[in-house]
């Protein structure tokens, strides 16, 4: 009787264990990854502040953008439409808000290039020189000391950023983006804090500026802008372009963390536009099954703001 009962209990307990090996392969195979939101800031002066953006603890991210002249022996300029004025030191105030930004746990990149503006670079040389100017005036090197507010040193004042973000929507020169990430890399070296390092490519694939840079697999974060181009978006309810272009980033091999770059309003890129239950609902459960899934990324806080897309799609993210 002993024997009988002792073959049944082994039998029942196989039968748990091969439930549970079950289970945990179902988890590993079907595994949704979350992930976080990033927004750009900076184009718009009706937008809030720095301070309000983070305050509303919906992003993780947060690209002031943009710098938009540099390169080629060109004085760098920064534009941050309708907030401030850098070239009369009237920026700096930004500085706390940067600060006030990251004590909240939000990480705040400077933005390169943008679809306006006129960047590039002439040699290495060049580009060194950029990376060296990025290092004094925005991330962790000199500083203003007692000059305060009225310097034109250091824009946006001492606030050291916690990265740089490459948005390169046009560019007088394809060349250097991978010189240039290096570059930066290298200040990681210099103190305890790291120099992150995001990306906002086109969505078609290869990059044409971009696709040297990201392959040096020094990038954190890459927001791939799923917008824009036909090829490569939601269209009119359909999902398959779009599903396919993510499934190539995704396939890449030499990006950390993935994020799918959305319009926030419909009438912002032209097309590719994707309403937010449709994100939630078709888009979100296939793209987080990626290993390399980050999250979701919003041009801009205005149009945020004026539609209330992350509200509707933070908690899913």
């Amino acid at each position: 009787m002993r024997t009988i009962m002792h073959a049944l209990d082994h039998k029942i307990m196989s039968k748990k264990l091969l439930h549970l090996i079950s289970l945990l392969l179902f988890s590993f195979f079907t595994r949704s990854y979350s992930g976080g939101i990033s927004i750009y800031w900076g184009q718009n002066g009706f937008e809030g502040t720095l301070n309000e953006t983070c305050a509303t603890r919906r992003y993780e991210f947060v690209n002031v953008a943009f710098l938009n002249v540099f390169g080629s022996g060109q004085s760098p300029s920064l534009n941050l439409a309708g907030h401030c004025d850098p070239s009369s030191g009237g920026c700096t105030v930004v500085g706390p808000e940067v600060e006030y930004c990251q004590s909240l746990g939000v990480k705040v990149m400077l933005s390169l290039g943008g679809a306006i503006g006129n960047y590039g670079f002439s040699s290495k040389k060049d580009t060194r020189n950029f990376s060296r100017y990025l290092w004094d005036n925005f991330l962790g090197g000199k500083v203003i000391g007692n000059r305060g507010n009225t310097s034109s040193y250091r824009p946006l004042g001492n606030a050291v950023f916690d990265g740089i973000d490459f948005a390169i929507d046009q560019s007088n020169s394809t060349r250097h983006w991978d010189d240039l990430a290096r570059y930066l890399a290298r200040y990681n070296r210099r103190g305890k804090r790291k120099v992150y390092l995001t990306a906002a490519p086109l969505c078609p694939f290869p990059s044409k500026y971009l696709d040297m840079a990201l392959k040096t697999r020094l990038f954190d974060y890459v927001w791939v802008q799923f917008y824009g181009h036909t090829s490569c978006q939601y269209i009119d309810g359909n999902i398959t372009n779009l599903i396919n272009s993510w499934n190539v980033w995704s396939s890449t091999g030499y990006i950390k963390r993935l994020f799918m770059g959305l319009p926030a309003a419909k009438w912002v890129a032209g097309n590719g536009y994707i309403p937010a239950d449709v994100l939630k609902s078709q888009v979100l459960p296939v793209i987080k099954k990626s290993r390399d899934y980050g999250g979701v990324m919003l041009w801009s806080k205005y149009w945020d703001d004026t539609t209330g897309y992350s509200p509707a799609i933070v908690n899913s993210v």
